[in-house]
């Protein structure tokens, strides 16, 4: 019995990692759609997160330009020919850094030679969570840093998602502000009110999950995707998870029956999965284990879905919170 449920879960996870390839393949094919706008302050960001921060401070003063198109894993992005033309006329180019966006260095090389982009890494200041304790059973050869086929560098001794935790994002927006004050110093009164207003706005998230959070009886948390590391530390979680940093790793059998145990003994009542990864897996480990799945988001993008109904950082970090204190209760 224990033989079939392992090649079971094998088979379920072949499956997900084909549906994990097609994503590839179609993030390939997008692209930023981003114009520059003369008389105000460029900003080309990375991923969502970065992009909500440039919106919110840099306000009426900015054009933010994402690179990454809503629906499509950061993960699984690289940028285009377009992509760089369109930066080399920005002003400011922000990135998260801790080993997220592989593919920054060997971009920045190719930029022409009269561009004036400013880039700054977001993720300074934060303290960088090291090692990757979720995975103890890594295969022999696949430690340090990887490559995938795209040039992605998964650096598997930092975690690169910081904004998933409030603190950390309040760190970020600071770091946003700043970098336009540098390129902008004319509106740096503007900068600075959005930045009051918006540091407001986060603190009170932060205060929401510090209150909310402390009052649960359970702790531990089962996610499909390690993508909740700094989350976990600073609310006083305790994080498990199917896959490593990257959310196309490939998990072994062995390891999916290990948490499919420690679900059953530790009375887990919900796998975590995120919108913008195949909830497979999730999905055959909830039915091993008999729980249910919801969502917990990274918010490392957008839905086309979550963009028309006006969802941004605030509201998908708060849908969060109500579902950590479902699961946990």
């Amino acid at each position: 019995m224990r033989n079939k449920t392992a090649s079971s879960i094998r088979i379920s996870a072949a499956a997900m990692l084909l549906a994990a390839f097609a994503l590839v393949i179609a993030a390939c094919g997008s692209g930023s759609g981003g114009k520059i706008v003369e008389g105000k302050t460029n900003v080309v960001t990375t991923f969502y997160p970065l992009y909500y921060l440039a919106s919110e401070i840099g306000g009426d003063k900015v054009n933010a330009v994402n690179l990454v198109p809503a629906g499509v894993e950061p993960h699984d992005w690289s940028p285009k020919s377009q992509d760089l033309d369109l930066s080399s006329k920005a002003q400011l180019f922000l990135y998260n850094g801790a080993g997220l966006e592989g593919w920054t260095d060997n971009f920045l090389k190719g930029l022409s030679k009269k561009s004036e982009l400013v880039t700054a890494e977001m993720s300074k200041g934060i303290t960088l969570i090291k090692g990757n304790p979720e995975e103890e059973h890594e295969e022999e050869g696949h430690e340090g840093e990887e490559h995938d086929d795209h040039g992605h560098s998964h650096d598997l001794d930092v975690d690169p998602h910081t904004w998933v935790s409030p603190k950390s994002m309040m760190q970020m927006a600071e770091n946003v502000k700043n970098s336009l004050v540098e390129v902008d110093p004319a509106n740096k009164a503007s900068y600075e009110d959005n930045y009051a207003a918006l540091h407001a706005k986060l603190e009170a998230l932060d205060q929401q999950f510090q209150t909310e959070l402390s009052k649960t009886s359970k702790k531990d948390i089962v996610t499909s995707h390690q993508a909740f590391g700094y989350l976990a530390r600073d609310y006083g979680l305790r994080q498990t998870a199917v896959m490593g940093l990257s959310p196309d790793a490939e998990p072994r059998a062995q390891d999916l029956l290990q948490i499919a145990k420690f679900v059953k003994e530790n009375d887990i009542r919900y796998i975590f999965f995120e919108e913008l990864v195949s909830p497979t897996l999730a999905n055959t480990l909830a039915s091993e284990a008999k729980v249910d799945t919801m969502v917990l988001n990274p918010i490392e993008g957008l839905t086309p879905e979550q963009e028309k109904r006006g969802d941004d950082y605030i509201t998908l970090m708060e849908a969060n919170l109500q579902n950590l204190i479902k699961a946990l209760q």
